[in-house]
């Protein structure tokens, strides 16, 4: 019913007086944002570590090793002219050949790798104990064509002298050159590095058997080098770890905007409206700000380089347009009330986005509150899988309500919409089964467990097969009700005239909110049931529902020549535009 009220005021609002007002966007002082501008994002972690990982000089003359402090700041220890180099676990390990960046070296453990093959051993020969220097250690492997230093972390004499790599202890011991020297096969934390595709070693890093190793790899020269990893081009350096002690984690030591380029043209095509990517820029770059550590107890990093943060790939998608969208905004961060907002955004939202606490439970933030959004009905064709459908069988809902932990559930019977946001998108829906027992499903984690997380794309479903309607309405008192505006008509001293853009109205509480449509569809709240064997479930939209539509801001841009500052302000509520 407030929901109701709230509308018809704001409907009164615009036809009696039809104020139509341009949104301010006003730049602010830093406040309440973290300081630290160089970011720390997983490239592979956990189950995805790997025995070995390729860098190749993109812009560079070659490499330095060391260490990145707590500040992120890099120490080197040593370096090589090798353009081209791998890095690598102690383990006996054999090349394999492939592409220019997909070769790779893989562990044969204790085996013998297969005759003819690259080969790097995990025994080695010491000349001698630690030195304090890396001069006077590498004056000791003068005229020792296979020799390199290892650097072993935290020791007074850190700097070791080292020959050769062998797969068994009969070659090792056929290799000695005196008996002064000692057998050293490393610890489960040593890690190597060589000339790609050689077995030729060029440095070796120890920790012994800490599971907090810092090794730090970056391009030399004085320009603004690169590196390709895995086929992607990356600013900055990496970082590279034994957590596992059997495979390395993979880490970009990368500053905030030379991040944000990476992120930019993997989250929104890089050639779509300028704004629109600039919305996006000042999206991801307070995302990241917002999220810094996130991994750090799991994994020793920030963020990682996926969805379940942002898709981080480098420079090799970046345009001309996407990395302008970053430079143009640099620096710039969404807050409320002088504090950095979680900038959550999706694909699509179907015709409405909702507040945080009806998505996920939890304390209900301010500038995340559920705002119509019809804007994505003007691309609605452009946008795959918009629309869609899940047949989902009656015993499979019957199985999924027993393994949420209803495990006395009979045969589901019916499934009925209970509860509905006010901008239309289901907040809970309750299975019934043969005898009457009724099991309630709400927010998005439980929604996911009823019908699977995969199919149901979006908060914004109907059960039973509905046929999707343009969003070219307004909400009153339930979704279901709603008053159709094909368009808005302005009335002026001269008469009638259509409104075209986007209209702006100001509220009860004297803020400016969007008016839009909403593209609730046909939603009933009635139970159904199956139709021969199935449940139906229909609906729009791709995402979370939080924050802003990627192909909202898209059709903002294109179609209505808003700002990104513009397109901000309407999926987050009462946010300011902050440049830090």
């Amino acid at each position: 019913m407030g929901f109701a009220k709230k509308i018809t005021g704001f409907i009164a609002l615009l036809l009696l007086t039809c104020i139509l007002i341009p949104l301010a966007s006003p730049i602010e002082a830093q406040a309440s944002i973290p300081t630290r501008r160089m970011l720390r994002i997983g490239l592979n972690y956990g189950t995805g570590a790997v025995p070995s990982a390729n860098l190749v000089n993109g812009v560079g003359s070659g490499f330095e090793f060391g260490f990145y402090d707590a500040n992120l700041v890099f120490t080197p220890v040593t370096s090589t002219t090798e353009t081209r180099i791998s890095i690598m676990i102690d383990h006996n390990m054999q090349w394999n050949p492939g592409a220019e960046f997909s070769g790779q070296y893989f562990s044969v453990g204790t085996g013998a790798p297969a005759a003819g093959s690259v080969a790097i051993g995990f025994i080695h020969w010491r000349i001698s104990g630690g030195h304090t220097t890396l001069a006077s250690a590498q004056t000791q492997l003068a005229g020792i064509p296979d020799g390199f230093i290892r650097y072993s972390a935290g020791n007074a004499a850190p700097f070791t002298p080292m020959y050769g790599n062998y797969t068994s202890d009969g070659a090792a011991n056929a290799a000695r050159r005196s008996t002064s020297h000692s057998r050293d096969a490393g610890t489960a934390r040593t890690i190597v590095v060589t000339a790609m595709g050689t077995n030729r070693v060029l440095f070796e890093f120890d920790n012994g058997l800490n599971t907090s190793l810092i090794f730090g790899v970056r391009p030399m020269n004085n320009a603004r080098p690169s590196t390709h990893f895995r086929g992607e081009q990356y600013f900055g350096g990496f970082r590279f770890e034994r957590r596992d002690s059997a495979a390395l984690t993979v880490v970009s030591i990368v500053g905030l905007e030379d991040y944000v380029q990476g992120v930019v043209p993997y989250e929104m095509s890089p050639n779509w409206p300028l704004e629109a990517l600039k919305a996006q820029a000042i999206c991801a770059r307070t995302y990241a700000l917002s999220q810094l550590g996130k991994h750090n107890t799991a994994h020793g990093f920030d963020l990682c380089n996926t969805m379940d943060c942002q898709v981080y790939r480098g420079r090799n998608n970046a345009s001309t347009n996407s990395n302008t969208a970053v430079t143009d905004t640099a620096g710039m961060v969404v807050t409320h009330n002088g504090n950095l907002c979680q900038t959550f955004y999706v694909s699509s939202h179907g015709g409405g986005s909702d507040n945080n606490e009806n998505i996920w439970a939890g304390t209900p933030l301010p500038y995340l509150r559920g705002v119509l959004d019809n804007y994505e009905d003007r691309v609605a064709s452009l946008i795959s899988n918009y629309n869609w459908t899940i047949t989902i069988s009656q015993a499979d809902i019957t199985q999924r309500v027993r393994a949420a932990g209803h495990t006395g559930a009979s045969t589901i019977s019916t499934l009925r919409v209970s509860q509905y946001s006010p901008t239309g998108n289901v907040i809970s829906v309750i299975a019934r089964d043969t005898n009457g027992r009724e099991y309630t499903f709400s927010r998005r984690a439980g929604l996911q467990a009823l019908f699977g997380a995969t199919p149901l794309r979006s908060q914004r479903f109907n059960i039973g097969a509905v046929t999707w309607q343009p969003g070219s309405s307004l909400f009153v008192n339930m979704p279901a009700q709603s008053i159709n505006l094909s368009e808005y008509i302005a009335i002026s001293g001269t008469g009638t005239s259509t409104i075209s853009g986007p209209l702006v109205a100001i509220d009860g509480s004297g803020a400016l909110r969007d008016v839009v449509g909403g593209g609730a569809g046909t939603t009933s709240g009635t139970a159904t049931g199956p139709v021969n064997g199935n449940f139906i479930v229909t609906g729009r939209g791709w995402g979370h529902s939080l924050g802003m539509s990627q192909w909202g801001a898209y059709s903002q841009a294109l179609h209505f020549g808003r700002t990104a500052e513009q397109i901000i302000q309407h999926y987050f509520t009462g946010v300011q535009i902050t440049k830090t």
